[in-house]
């Protein structure tokens, strides 16, 4: 940062909540000329299903913020001269607000913020993309993509400078632009109207991106209209399904039920006997101890093969148990 931030606890009346804050701005486009109730309604919308910025849903952090009487991490303000603006902790500015109007018990007056002087647009980018795009407060996938196509496309801000601020993989980051576009391009079209748009099924647009995906899609003479028909009508679902689609669309059989009836049961028909009998045969305590030994003794020559070729076998049924496995995980991990 050109200046170091200060400490401060900060009256909320002098604060003003951050219309341009990327994770309500999908919701924010509504309105022609937004204000602060429209923002804090956005701000409600955006992490009441969803995650919210500290990583659990708004209710909560509302119930936690009320039992702590404030919170534990300072919010983000920069002081331009003329408004003193929340560029991150927009929703936690939120709830004191709605605390302080409600007069729920304790102080909700002044809330803990570091103030920076006059920060450069590129440097409040900097922190949004440190706060939100890595760490515990992370926007919602399609939000990240939004602010990260606004950055790249329309702030001219290069990949390897986004990939300096909030590190990660430069190609995720290139994905998640791509994956934007073809969704805004492709997808929204097909829709009736804006308001059937659904920032959920962005992650099929991710998938969409893998190289064999397209290849496939355009081998078997379908276009990227017609993929985002699929997605609006279910026929991929779950959307990581997805990196299935050049199995399903080279297999004539299960082509065709896929755009009858859609990819879970194209799958069914591509399921080899063997698979079958395997799975009746073992426990999965045996299933994953060979997997284990098998990946252990992986010889470099077929890790080569498999790094060096997309549609080698092997590889992709790796990929194929990815989702599957880490689902299984986050589940039993889960309270």
């Amino acid at each position: 940062m050109t200046n170091q931030g200060q400490y401060q606890l900060i009256d909320i009346d002098e604060l003003t909540l951050d219309v341009n804050n990327p994770r309500i701005k999908k919701w924010i486009e509504y309105y022609d000329r937004p204000n602060v109730n429209n923002i804090k309604l956005a701000l409600g919308v955006a992490t009441g299903d969803e995650q919210s910025e500290n990583g659990t849903t708004f209710q909560s952090l509302r119930e936690s913020i009320r039992a702590s009487e404030g919170i534990n991490h300072p919010i983000i303000v920069n002081d331009d001269g003329k408004a003193k603006t929340v560029i991150e902790g927009n929703t936690r500015l939120a709830i004191y607000q709605e605390f302080k109007d409600s007069n729920t018990p304790g102080d909700w007056s002044t809330i803990p913020a570091i103030v920076y002087q006059s920060l450069s647009e590129e440097h409040q980018d900097a922190v949004r993309l440190q706060s939100h795009l890595v760490g515990p407060r992370a926007w919602d996938p399609y939000s990240k993509a939004k602010y990260l196509d606004y950055l790249h496309n329309e702030e001219h801000m290069t990949i390897d400078k986004i990939y300096a601020y909030c590190g990660g993989k430069q190609r995720n980051i290139q994905n998640y632009i791509d994956a934007y576009q073809d969704m805004e391009n492709y997808y929204r079209p097909v829709l009736d109207s804006d308001n059937d748009f659904d920032t959920t099924r962005f992650s099929g647009f991710v998938e969409l991106q893998r190289t064999q995906v397209k290849h496939a899609i355009i081998k078997s003479g379908h276009t990227l209209e017609d993929f985002s028909v699929w997605i609006r009508d279910r026929k991929i679902d779950p959307l990581s399904t997805v990196r299935q689609l050049p199995k399903i669309l080279g297999n004539e059989k299960s082509r065709d039920i896929f755009l009858t009836q859609g990819a879970r049961e194209a799958l069914k028909a591509l399921d080899s006997p063997n698979v079958n009998r395997v799975l009746s045969d073992l426990e999965m305590a045996d299933l994953c101890r060979a997997l284990a030994r098998a990946i252990d003794n992986l010889q470099y020559s077929k890790f080569s093969a498999m790094k060096d070729d997309p549609n080698d076998p092997d590889r992709s049924a790796l990929f194929d148990l990815e989702d599957s496995y880490l689902k299984l995980i986050d589940d039993l991990k889960a309270d």
